[in-house]
Parts: C-alpha cells; structure tokens; sequence
C-alpha cells in the first residue's frame, strides 16, 4: 500500500515526539537486516554520556500489541508501558533499541490471534533479537559485552527464545547478551523444548495472570536456576504505569481459552520490578556511562 510522503513525515515525527525523555537525546530511526532477511526497523534512544564514551545498551522487545499506542493523542506513539521504561532506562544511562518485528511484516497486532495461526513466531522474534544485538555491538557507541536484552509477553517468550543455548541461530553469534529479562512470558513451549539459558535469566511474574499464566514459568525457572519473582494480585501487564486491570475478550487464547484473559496495572508490583530490573542491569551491565 502507498503512504503519502506527508503522512510517512507525520508518523516519523509522531514516533519521535513520544520517544525523548530527559537527559537524551531524541529517538533515531534506524535499520538493519533480522537473520530471515526481513528489513527491520528500530527506534534508538541514548542518553547523554561523555564523548567517546562507550554506552550498555538494552534491546527490549514489544509483546503481541506491537510497540506503539493506538488512538487518542498518543496514537502512533510508544505505548504507555514502553515509554516507560525507556525513560527509567536512560536516567540509569543505558541506550534504549526497540525493534519492530510486527509493522514491517505488514501485521499491526498478534493479540487476537490463536496461537497456532500467528504468522510471526518465536523463530522470527529469535531471528530479530539476534539481528539487534549484532547491530549493537557493532556501532563505535556500544559496549559489545555490555548488551541486555528484556522483553514483555511474546516478546518475553522472545527473550526465551533468543537466549537458548540449544538453538544453532544463538550459539552461532560472536556475540552474546549479558542479561535477560522477562516480562510475564509465555514459559510452556520452552519448558517443553527443553530450553537452557546462555545467559543470566530473571522472569517476573503475576501472581494472577491468566494470560501466560506463572506455574509454567515458576518450574522453567526452577529447572534453569532463573531468578524468578513472582508480584502477589497482579495479573498480565501488571508494570502498565497506567490504566486499570480488565478483562479482554478479544484474546482466544490464555489459561482459560474463549474466556477471555485479564491484564492491567498494579502499581506496587511495577515499583518492586523496575528495582529488580536496575539491580540486574547494575550487576550484569556493569557503571554506566553517565553515572
């Protein structure tokens, strides 16, 4: 489908204008190859650092939503949870990348599609993250040994994906993360595939989710040596810094397939997990450049 140069130009400055945050600079619009071939695109964020200065850097990986918001004045834009985090990370001086692995396979959203009919799985999300994390360490900005790698939903699963020791895609990278980190993944297909982690893995967890219910991730977790953390009342998309739990109807899949699966905020939680997340980008990262 053609898009109108002016509207291209509208959404570019949509994107960027919800992609700044203090202390950094404004989003660059980037591109690089995902190991399938699929030209990507990523939106980098940095923050301020001394020059020459080499940044740690966090790939984090939008779940089944996609990465942007939709409606409202904030259409176009990162979603609430996204933008989020980006602003918690710079002010901890990491550079921030969010790949989009839905928009340039022609797909706005995978939420209200069966899990077996999706046409973008966890071997095109594994494909992607490993083609971000080549990216990074190859820019004169980065620290090569010094690339985390996080994600919310299916892009939680991507983490799991991306960091398995079994699958040949991740042991042939020169390079791998130092860290992983998982929002709420789905844990099942995982823990059945026999997955091991090549790297430090943290999993957090609602207590209630009935999405990518905890059990399963619980004993991957346990069977990894994972460090896992699971929030008490907290339901999918608990670190949302916006909203209201509610049930949404539109997902067929879930503990309770056609039954609809609940998600929202629970702002206790998303504190508690954003510490853990800056103690484990602390530990595995190591001082950042601007600290």
């Amino acid at each position: 489908m053609h898009i109108p140069l002016a509207l291209k130009r509208l959404f570019l400055f949509s994107i960027c204008a919800g992609l700044q945050a203090a202390n950094a600079a404004p989003a660059q619009e980037v591109h690089f190859n995902s190991l399938d071939g699929t030209p990507l695109r990523a939106w980098l964020l940095q923050p301020d650092a001394p020059a020459n200065a080499r940044i740690p850097t966090v790939i984090a990986l939008h779940g089944c939503g996609g990465l942007y918001a939709r409606g409202g004045a904030a259409d176009g834009k990162l979603n609430e949870r996204h933008q989020a985090m980006a602003e918690m990370l710079l002010q901890e001086g990491y550079a921030v990348l969010w790949p989009d692995s839905l928009t340039p396979r022609g797909v706005d959203q995978l939420c209200t599609q069966k899990i077996g009919q999706r046409s973008i799985t966890q071997a095109e999300r594994r494909r992607d993250a490993l083609a971000a994390l080549a990216w990074v360490a190859a820019q004169p900005w980065a620290r090569p040994n010094a690339i985390a790698l996080m994600g919310w939903s299916h892009g939680g699963s991507a983490v799991l994906a991306a960091t398995d020791a079994r699958q040949s895609e991740v042991a042939a990278q020169r390079q791998k993360f130092a860290a992983a980190i998982a929002f709420y993944p789905g844990c099942g297909a995982a823990s059945k595939d026999g997955y091991q982690p090549n790297t430090a893995l943290t999993l957090l967890l609602g207590e209630k989710d009935d999405w990518t219910p905890a059990a399963a991730c619980i004993t991957l977790g346990q069977a990894v040596g994972a460090e896992v953390h699971v929030y008490p009342d907290s339901y999918h998309d608990f670190d949302n810094p916006s909203g209201k739990v509610r049930l949404r109807r539109d997902v067929p899949n879930g503990l309770h397939p056609g039954q609809g699966v609940h998600a929202g905020r629970n702002p206790a939680a998303r504190e508690e997990a954003y510490a853990r997340v800056r103690e484990e980008l602390r530990q595995a990262l190591g001082k950042s450049a601007s600290k």
